[in-house]
């Protein structure tokens, strides 16, 4: 197989993957991201956008079909390979933050940085300046018991875009704010993304979140489609779609 065109950053071809129980994750996806881009992968609950996310990602194996980072073969890297390129070249946020209740706020911040090599000194200086980005400054010497949750994931954020990944991937990264705090935290993160010329992929089922994107895929059922018309976050509704040619 060809690798991908040079300006292409990601970039995905007939991805399949189901589920233990025989359920579809994904079935026959294909997209490219482009440096710099901002990429929304919308669709409702349960269409397989955390799945998508996991795959291009190397957290979950394909089962059918490539994947390509900078024209390397994704698909072709063993465990080993694929969790150095996570550490080194790829950022994460889940819906909930997972972070490590020994560690303040600062050192989780800090974490993935030292875990690259980077000094204790360095690393805690980008924490700090990444945790008052997203206004938990005041928090960096506490532990995360002590926070509420929509601090814990705004800590979860600063984690993931304080090492400057090449790619983040963000799985409803504002899933568990309060509407009144998700529009400042998606403004701080895609203009954190845009000056550092981080390659963004956001999964949502948020409309106003997914307009926040350079552009937009759809999902339901585990296949790409046309259309998916997303609910407004005070009315979610049935969502209407039509399967793409």
């Amino acid at each position: 197989m060809e690798a991908p065109p040079d300006n292409d950053v990601l970039w995905a071809r007939a991805l399949h993957f189901r589920h233990q129980d025989g359920s579809p994750g994904v079935t026959g996806v294909s997209l490219a991201v482009r440096e710099g881009e901002i990429l929304a992968v919308s669709g409702p609950r349960g269409s397989g956008k955390t799945t998508l996310l996991r795959c291009l990602a190397g957290l979950t194996p394909v089962q059918g079909g490539e994947v390509w980072f900078n024209s390397t073969a994704v698909h072709r890297m063993g465990p080993v390979v694929r969790e150095r390129l996570r550490r080194d070249r790829f950022g994460w946020i889940d819906p909930v933050p997972a972070l490590v209740p020994e560690l303040n706020v600062w050192e989780n911040t800090a974490l993935p940085l030292m875990l690259r090599g980077t000094s204790r000194r360095r690393a805690k200086v980008a924490a700090l300046e990444w945790l008052d980005r997203l206004d938990v400054g005041d928090r960096a010497r506490r532990r995360p018991a002590e926070l509420q949750q929509a601090e814990r994931q705004r800590v979860a954020i600063a984690r993931a875009l304080a090492p400057s990944p090449t790619i983040l991937f963000a799985d409803e990264p504002t899933a568990p704010l309060h509407r009144a705090d998700r529009a400042h935290v998606l403004r701080t993160l895609t203009t954190a993304a845009r000056s550092h010329g981080i390659t963004v992929v956001l999964a949502t089922h948020d409309a106003e979140t997914a307009a926040l994107a350079d552009r937009r895929v759809s999902l339901l059922d585990g296949r790409r489609v046309n259309t998916v018309h997303l609910p407004a976050p005070e009315a979610e509704g049935r969502a209407e779609c039509s399967l793409s040619a």
